[in-house]
């Protein structure tokens, strides 16, 4: 029920890592780890953005593409600093799932909690499996299976 559009993120996360460029651009973003599961009668999707300020975050669904975009800035309005260390990396991220079409995309639902934005995506009421009675030879004689 749940795809991922990119068969190639892996490689490009690896070569990120191996050239050292962490932070994306809008024309190139660079991605971001997620988990996902399902969990009952919904999909849970989970991304990592420490540091992100939720303002900064996009969401959007568009026919059964979800999109993730996020951006991490640096600090505005600071003094010009000496830097001992920088490996965080700033920039923009993002990240599409194809969502299957028994998915709800009307009632998806995100949250924003310590760097991890969790969204929840559920199962379409026509997915769900159902009980259907079939008529046999006498009306009162009803069997029921599950479909």
């Amino acid at each position: 029920m749940l795809m991922r559009t990119d068969p190639f993120r892996a490689l490009d996360r690896l070569a990120q890592q191996a050239f050292d460029s962490p932070g994306g651009t809008w024309s190139r973003p660079a991605a971001m780890p997620m988990d996902a599961w399902r969990h009952g009668d919904e999909f849970v999707v989970e991304f990592d953005l420490p540091g992100i300020d939720p303002d900064a975050v996009e969401l959007s669904v568009e026919r059964n593409t979800l999109t993730v975009k996020a951006e991490r800035r640096p600090r505005a309005g600071e003094e010009p600093v000496e830097w001992v260390a920088s490996e965080r990396p700033y920039g923009v991220f993002s990240r599409q799932l194809l969502l299957g079409e028994g998915l709800d995309t009307d009632r998806v639902q995100a949250s924003y909690d310590a760097g991890v934005l969790r969204i929840r995506v559920p199962v379409a009421e026509a997915a769900k499996p159902r009980t259907i009675s079939i008529a046999s030879g006498t009306d009162h004689d009803r069997t029921q299976i599950e479909a």
